[in-house]
């Protein structure tokens, strides 16, 4: 179930940055043909594409972090995981009550669970 979690975790960051860049393209283009480089403080609308965007590489880092966890039997590790993913979820919620962030709010609860060896 904790291999699960983690993976799922993994798994959510790579839509994070598919809807990202479905969702983003004009605004992801139009900073592309302009350079790149310094093209995401303006409008407004590409710095949200690029704050999305980048949260998903973290979400992957995370569950990878999650799965080596699993993989090393680190119930520390598992803990701190689903205690950081469970903060995250609920001041998402809190800032934004009709966001994903649902989604790690199910995950974090198991992490922590696994981290306490509850679950296997």
């Amino acid at each position: 179930m904790a291999d699960a979690a983690a993976w799922f975790m993994f798994g959510l960051g790579i839509v994070h940055i598919i809807f990202g860049v479905v969702k983003f393209k004009g605004p992801l283009a139009d900073a592309v043909s302009a350079g790149f480089v310094g093209q995401f403080a303006m409008p407004e609308v590409r710095r949200t594409a690029f704050w999305f965007l980048i949260f998903g590489p973290l979400l992957m880092l995370a569950g990878h972090v999650g799965i080596h966890a699993v993989a090393q039997g680190d119930l520390a590790l598992l803990r701190i995981l689903g205690t950081y993913a469970l903060t995250t979820a609920v001041l998402g919620l809190a800032a934004f009550p009709k966001s994903p962030f649902w989604a790690p709010l199910v995950v974090a609860p198991m992490l922590i669970a696994a981290g306490y060896g509850l679950l296997p």
